[in-house]
């Protein structure tokens, strides 16, 4: 009876070293998901506060240089000044979008914890076949 119980504990005793291995795995895997997500949102709220404060001083110079250049023509020709200050304004803001939008679709968040998770799969997938 002992010699039956002999190598089911050695079987247990490597469940539980292999299951304290996917455990320690999966906990550094999580601490750096934790790690990345606190400097993601760092860094946005730093841009954040950055960009609202470039779109408000870059709103008050883009009001001054649209009224200097109506007030320049406003003898001559005044509807066309502020038709094309009009055009410039709304086609800028239109590209700017675009850029925004363009990129909004790029995926940075989490990307280390996904590429070391990637890694480690495949190195599952290699011992399985190798095994």
């Amino acid at each position: 009876m002992a010699s039956s119980q002999g190598p089911a504990q050695r079987i247990f005793t490597a469940g539980r070293r292999l299951l304290g291995s996917l455990l320690a795995s999966g906990e550094t895997r999580l601490r750096l998901a934790v790690l990345e997500l606190e400097e993601e949102r760092a860094r946005l709220v730093g841009m954040l506060l950055l960009a609202g404060l470039a779109l408000i001083l870059l709103l008050l110079g883009i009001a001054v240089l649209t009224t200097l250049v109506i007030v320049f023509f406003w003898d001559s020709y005044r509807l066309t000044a502020i038709a094309v200050s009009a055009g410039v304004l709304l086609s800028s803001g239109l590209l700017l979008c675009l850029r925004v939008m363009q990129l909004a679709r790029r995926r940075t968040l989490l990307a280390s914890t996904l590429k070391h998770l990637a890694t480690d799969r495949e190195l599952l997938e290699q011992e399985r076949k190798e095994g």
